[in-house]
């Protein structure tokens, strides 16, 4: 798989994560962290974007890490 692919697929399922965290309940999209995720997610589309591949997945990996630290707190 090429890092692109590999981006959009992270970047894909950043997205499946954020929609289960806010299917859980509203009050933890108004988390400063899951907003601080979102950042970084939204970050690693801009980059991807760039073709700075490096930069976008080391945004999306900080927005996963981010989001999982939610999850299982």
């Amino acid at each position: 798989m090429n890092e692109k692919t590999r981006i959009e697929k992270d970047i894909a399922m950043f997205e499946e994560n954020l929609q289960k965290l806010n299917d859980k309940t509203s009050k933890l999209h108004n988390n400063k962290i899951v907003e601080l995720a979102t950042q970084y997610y939204e970050d690693s589309k801009y980059y991807l974007e760039k073709k700075d591949y490096f930069t976008a997945f080391g945004c999306i990996n900080y927005g996963h890490g981010l989001l999982d630290a939610v999850l299982k707190f």
